[in-house]
């Protein structure tokens, strides 16, 4: 029997006894109206997984490709069997996400790794373990993972199944689009949560350091902090052939992974800045060298160990108290960051010479930084 000649049209979805199906066009069966039901529940994801199917008929309507028996567009298992995985349809999502995490590992940066092993752990404790578990898996996230966690977990695993599709370990990915369905509230980071100290308060929060009997070894490390506006990650990770008498050159940072503190090239924002030594940095840089023998490749600011300075040990220890001895409001040690750009402006530099020593653009001072002035006088005009 000849088949009806193909034509455009588009695809309806339907809830039938709460199970979805599709609404193929008339045109392709003679006028008659024709269901394919895809066996699934009327859910989020099966509404996510039926809008692939009705996308893949319409693409094949469209260039002539329509298979009229529906053989092609029938439920099925969404894997693709292959040897280099194992020789079974049931494929364990944590499979493809060792192979796709053994992909990515080469160009990864230290703290992308330390997410994707989080993530690992995730993964462990979900009780679904098969790919085509998706809506499980998917139920087990929402419920069970801090909302941004989970939207990051999501947003992953379709990159996942993406590469694993790419690579034919499946051939559909069930978890496309599914990071969409989770909605963040704004959150504040360290870059947009500004509240900087008044200068009375920055050199009493220094000579609090530098008397104090326990935390006096950073005394030096927080003034320099004030003094330069420099991340924490980036004066940690500093070292004396960086600096002249000049310039400091700020070209790599320290950050957190999974195995501990780790150098890594480049800065956050840029791969390197240079920052002009005044004389006030420079009466500190030589109170620093004072009494040592200054190696190239030593710190510049170690901790007491000689180490890297562990900024979260820093902070709930040494910052922590200082600030509770003075009675200020509690505010990161990134505030030193803030107060920088703030002072800096209140002394009228232009906001593209702050932008360029601190390392942001003159987009991000002026849209930060404008609320923080101190300066509420009309000047005369």
């Amino acid at each position: 029997m000849e088949q009806p000649k193909q034509s455009k049209g588009s695809v309806g979805l339907e809830v039938f006894r709460n199970r979805l199906r599709l609404r193929l066009p008339r045109s392709l069966f003679n006028g008659k109206q024709t269901y394919l039901s895809l066996e699934m529940n009327d859910t989020k994801l099966n509404r996510k997984i039926a809008e692939q199917k009705i996308r893949q008929i319409e693409a094949d309507i469209l260039n002539n490709n329509f298979d009229f028996t529906l053989a092609k567009y029938k439920p099925q298992v969404h894997l693709a069997v292959v040897h280099n995985i194992k020789p079974r349809k049931e494929i364990k999502i944590s499979e493809l996400w060792v192979k796709y995490q053994t992909f990515k590992k080469p160009d990864c940066a230290p703290g992308t790794w330390r997410t994707y092993v989080l993530q690992e752990r995730y993964l462990e404790k979900c009780p679904h373990k098969l790919i085509e578990e998706a809506p499980q898996i998917f139920d087990w996230i929402v419920l069970n993972i801090p909302t941004d966690s989970a939207k990051r977990l999501l947003v992953q695993l379709s990159a996942c199944c993406n590469w694993a599709i790419a690579n034919n370990f499946i051939t559909t990915n069930p978890f496309e689009g599914l990071a969409k369905e989770i909605k963040l509230k704004k959150l504040s980071t360290e870059d947009d949560d500004i509240n900087p100290f008044s200068k009375e308060e920055r050199d009493a929060i220094i000579a609090a350091f530098k008397d104090n009997t326990y935390y006096k070894h950073y005394a030096n490390y927080v003034q320099f902090l004030f003094l330069t506006g420099a991340r924490p990650s980036e004066v940690i990770a500093l070292q004396w052939k960086h600096i002249t008498n000049k310039s400091i050159c700020f070209q790599q940072a320290v950050v957190n992974s999974v195995d501990g503190l780790v150098l890594k090239d480049g800065l956050k924002t840029q791969f390197k800045r240079t920052f002009p030594v005044n004389a006030q940095l420079l009466e500190l840089l030589d109170e620093v060298k004072k009494g040592l023998n200054v190696e190239p490749g030593s710190l510049v600011f170690p901790s007491p160990e000689g180490k890297w300075i562990d900024t979260h040990n820093f902070r709930n220890r040494a910052w922590k108290t200082i600030i509770k001895s003075l009675n200020y409001e509690y505010r990161k040690p990134y505030q030193t960051r803030h107060t920088f750009v703030t002072m800096a402006l209140e002394a009228d530099v232009s906001i593209p010479q702050i932008a360029k020593w601190v390392g942001n653009s003159p987009q991000v001072i002026m849209e930060s930084y404008a609320g923080t002035i101190r300066k509420v006088a009309v000047p005369k005009l």
